[in-house]
């Protein structure tokens, strides 16, 4: 009877720890951009993938005209390579720990709260999905982190289109 409680006591413990870990990383992440910790950026932001994805969603914004543009005799081969490598540039630049850290550390305290989670889950064992509230803007930033090497990092983070046409997160 004590080992069957054991063993359901160290299932509990670790049920509660895997569903706790990625709340502890999200705490983790809001301090070092709170703080401007960019080394602690790095650890729990793949921005390799980050930017890509970031760089499909600019494209994909871009790109997507109505069907008849295409019909014009327009070479679409070269735009989408052209937009693609402007946006690309664009994006490895911009897209760094240090610019979240810039961005996100205001010279004011009184506006650290600008962006809130609306909702947290987990989408697969493996992967857990995020929504943050941003001031001024109706549509959710969404975020996936992944548990690879046992560690939850953020993996790919899709921005709404009507944050990415404001460009205030270019400098």
């Amino acid at each position: 009877m004590r080992i069957a409680r054991a063993i359901v006591a160290v299932l509990i413990l670790a049920g509660g720890s895997y569903v706790a870990y990625p709340f502890v990383t999200l705490y983790q992440l809001r301090t070092a951009v709170r703080d401007g910790d960019t080394a602690a950026l790095g650890k729990l932001i793949d921005w390799s993938s980050v930017r890509e994805g970031i760089k499909e969603d600019i494209c994909d914004l871009v790109l997507d005209e109505p069907g008849d543009t295409a019909k014009k005799g327009q070479l679409p081969a070269f735009g989408a390579s052209f937009v693609r490598g402007v946006t690309g540039n664009s994006v490895d630049r911009e897209f760094t720990a240090e610019r979240l850290a810039d961005i996100a550390h205001p010279a004011s305290p009184s506006t650290n709260d600008d962006a809130s989670i609306s909702w947290a889950f987990f989408a697969s064992p493996a992967r857990f999905s995020i929504a943050v509230s941003v001031i001024g803007h109706v549509e959710p930033v969404k975020a996936e982190m992944e548990l690879t090497g046992l560690r939850w990092r953020v993996r790919r983070i899709w921005i709404p289109a009507t944050i990415l046409q404001d460009g205030h997160w270019m400098a």
